[in-house]
């Protein structure tokens, strides 16, 4: 079960919104790259000016509006007849590097360690890559878990709101970004094969 399952719902909450944006003329790609641009100017901005722990509240605020810029533009673009070439481009795009710059900042606080941030800021990217390429083998696009996109910002939100309240984190939690990064590796592995399994049960029909 992967908190991507619940987007319909989400969708369903937003649609007015969605609706009223049209009428204004805001188009998904602009949606798109004002959700990109903001991820990059936080997880930056707390990366190389360091504030005070309070700051990481950000993280957890932004990812939960960011669900909504994603699912706004995807909306957008289904309903409004928006999709283009370009938008497609940029969703899978604007995602990998908005990811990296939210993560980024965590390789700052101890015990976790950068090693390792980076090692799942990759894994991230690559398990997006990976369910980005299930259409060139005859599959859908997919979205597995068990730690996709919306379970990572899950994750993150939760550290980044236990930081911002000034929580200690414990010496065993130095062990949370292996564990992530497993679990991204384990992401890959589920995007791979059921790409696979459908790609050839099409075949077969």
């Amino acid at each position: 079960m992967s908190i991507y399952e619940l987007k319909p719902r989400f969708q369903a909450l937003l649609r007015p919104l969605v609706v009223r944006l049209h009428a204004m003329g805001v188009t998904a790609n602009q949606v798109t790259v004002a959700a990109c641009a903001i991820s990059v100017a936080l997880g930056l901005w707390l990366f190389f000016a360091a504030p005070s722990p309070a700051a990481f509240a950000l993280i957890p605020l932004w990812m939960f509006l960011r669900m909504a810029f994603n699912a706004i533009d995807g909306m957008l673009a289904r309903e409004h007849n928006q999709q283009s070439a370009l938008g497609a481009f940029l969703n899978e795009l604007t995602d990998v590097l908005s990811d990296a710059a939210l993560y980024l900042p965590f390789a700052l606080v101890a015990p976790f360690s950068p090693f390792w941030v980076g090692v799942v800021i990759v894994l991230a990217g690559l398990s997006e890559f990976t369910g980005a390429l299930g259409p060139t083998v005859g599959a859908s696009r997919r979205y597995d878990g068990p730690l996709g996109k919306s379970d990572r910002a899950f994750v993150f939100g939760a550290l980044g709101l236990y930081i911002a309240l000034g929580g200690p984190l414990p010496a065993w939690s130095a062990w949370l970004m292996p564990i992530v990064a497993v679990l991204v590796a384990w992401t890959i592995v589920n995007r791979i094969r059921r790409a696979l399994a459908e790609a050839g049960a099409a075949t077969r029909t």
